[in-house]
């Protein structure tokens, strides 16, 4: 039977045309290479339509995905895994049945060295996607990888007078197979991080222990317990990492890692302080392999999405997002820049740091070194004839009267500030020296916000709570009647927390007549607030109340975040 050419089979299948055919083997005769790999790249073909013909070329089945529940990882142990991600092929081994994922079937020799190890000749080839395949590499090697607690058993006193190797390329964790206990268990530490979607790694040492704690939708847990004799080893490994100088003890230093986990890209920043018993680090992890939220995944309420859309499409002013650390603000304000960036207006951004990359957007780090601040770097901004500009926060009268200057002259502003409430924010800027008009013919919105932590599906339990509770959130029992309240409880799905993944709480002021008169007579931040509730305004609280009767989150929860 005569051989089938694949570039046929696909034009037969009306999958490519005859002119892209032509033009791929035109590149084929002049620089070589396969015909498949020509067309991907020239966008001529999808993958799974390369797939498709390659199987019917090699008479070989055609996986969607690979399944991974009870994939067998023994084979983690006799192959390399730099030897799959290269040919990307990997052993789909479960009880007795088997095959082999391949993206390539004319690899012929690497298939056979898999044979040969595993000692299955009969084991069969399957066509996979090139995602699917690296990814059950990944899952494969990570579980079969040992814990971080197995390698602090196995570390011995002698072990941390060992010298530790700097890496300079921003390798795969998972790749790494240095024998260096420290570089182990630095290496697991980060990706059991990554694994459990932690915002923050925390190295804290003391008289007699050294703890390690990762924070996870904002709270902290215990992470390990490694020995007090390898503090200085596991501090000098992670300053090394970050190009720190290992050599200074005594002073605060910042930097930063970029390392790749599987799939995911992840930059880390750094932060060591001296204390009594040593240094101390944090590490901030930011998932460069997370997508930008949509206005919609916020999780504000309707009719709050509704007026926000409105107000970030203004023609100028500034909007001002306000709360403490950690509870979403820039992803507020990415997700607003995100729905309003196109192609007919020129947006402009000063962070510190650049938490995100964006399309179509010019984004300034600043760097106090060059005395490149949030001031300078406005003023530069506003010369650059922006229509939209962000700055990543209001630290001081001077990058406040720029932005106020920047939004009286015709530009959208959008900026954060960390004040508890709404209400708070238009206090601090006339604590930093803002005249109350400037603020009030400048400033059209204030968003405060916080970040719950939403109930996991899998085992919250309802039940119907004291008067008392209720009260706290200003919800009564006739309210609530007829309707589920839930409780946390805990399971293996969201690591016995009994919550999984964080939702966002609002409060929305908006400026209109009545408050800029109120702003004026320099009133205080109770009275801006009291006015506000009685122009239709929700707290913070009651925004939090109304998700729990949604059954997303719980009555602690709530009381936790808006605690004062």
């Amino acid at each position: 039977m005569k051989h089938r050419l694949l570039g046929e089979i696909l034009k037969e299948g009306g999958l490519l045309s005859e002119e892209r055919l032509a033009e791929a083997l035109e590149v084929q005769r002049e620089k070589g290479g396969k015909i498949g790999e020509i067309l991907l790249q020239k966008g001529a073909i999808r993958e799974e339509d390369l797939l498709k013909a390659l199987g019917e070329q090699y008479g070989l089945a055609l996986l969607p995905g690979i399944s991974l529940d009870g994939l067998d990882t023994d084979f983690t142990h006799h192959i390399p895994i730099q030897f799959l991600k290269k040919y990307k092929m990997v052993p789909v081994i479960s009880n007795e049945d088997g095959y082999v994922a391949v993206n390539d079937p004319m690899l012929f020799q690497p298939l056979d060295d898999i044979r040969m190890i595993l000692d299955r000749a009969d084991i069969k080839t399957a066509l996979a996607p090139q995602s699917s395949i690296l990814s059950a590499i990944n899952f494969a090697y990570d579980i079969s990888s040992d814990s971080a607690e197995q390698v602090i058993q196995d570390m011995h006193e002698e072990d941390s007078e060992k010298i530790i190797s700097a890496v300079e390329e921003t390798g795969d964790l998972l790749d790494n197979t240095s024998d260096a206990p420290i570089i182990k268990l630095v290496n697991l530490m980060l990706s059991q991080a990554v694994k459990a979607k932690a915002s923050d790694i925390h190295i804290e040492p003391y008289q007699k222990k050294l703890k390690i704690r990762h924070r996870v939708d904002g709270v902290l847990y215990d992470m390990l317990s490694p020995p007090k004799h390898i503090q200085a080893t596991l501090v000098s490994r992670v300053k090394i990492m970050a190009r720190l100088n290992i050599a200074e003890k005594r002073l605060p230093q910042d930097g930063r890692i970029e390392i790749r986990i599987g799939d995911k890209n992840v930059d880390i920043r750094v932060s060591t302080i001296p204390t009594a018993f040593g240094e101390r680090i944090v590490l901030r992890l930011l998932d460069k392999t997370n997508v930008l939220l949509r206005l919609t995944d916020l999780g504000m309420p309707e009719e709050k999405l509704h007026t926000f859309d409105k107000l970030i499409r203004s023609a100028h002013g500034i909007i001002l997002v306000t709360g403490p650390t950690g509870s979403g603000k820039t992803t507020t304000l990415y997700a607003a820049l995100n729905t309003i960036n196109n192609p007919d207006i020129n947006i402009i951004t000063i962070e510190d740091p650049v938490e995100y990359q964006m399309e179509g957007i010019g984004q300034i780090q600043v760097n106090p070194k060059i005395n490149l601040t949030f001031a300078n770097g406005l003023r530069s901004i506003v010369r650059q004839d922006p229509d939209v500009i962000l700055v990543g926060e209001i630290r001081d009268r001077e990058t406040a009267e720029i932005a106020i200057q920047a939004a009286l002259t015709g530009h959208l502003v959008f900026s954060t500030l960390h004040t508890n409430d709404s209400a708070s924010a238009i206090t601090r800027l006339i604590d930093m020296g803002i005249e109350p008009f400037l603020i009030s013919s400048s400033v059209i919105a204030i968003l405060a916000q916080r970040l719950v932590r939403t109930v996991c599906s899998d085992c919250r339990e309802a039940y119907v709570p004291d008067e008392e509770i209720l009260n706290n959130i200003g919800l009564s029992p006739e309210i609530v009647k007829g309707k589920e309240i839930y409780r946390a409880k805990g399971c293996q799905h969201c690591l016995n927390t009994g919550y999984k993944g964080r939702s966002g709480i609002f409060e929305f002021m908006i400026l209109d007549d009545f408050m800029s008169d109120l702003i004026l007579k320099n009133a205080d931040s109770n009275s801006i607030e009291h006015m506000a509730v009685q122009r239709g305004m929700a707290t913070l609280r009651e925004d939090g109340a109304m998700k729990v009767l949604k059954g997303l989150t719980t009555v602690e929860e709530v009381l936790r975040v808006t605690q004062r």
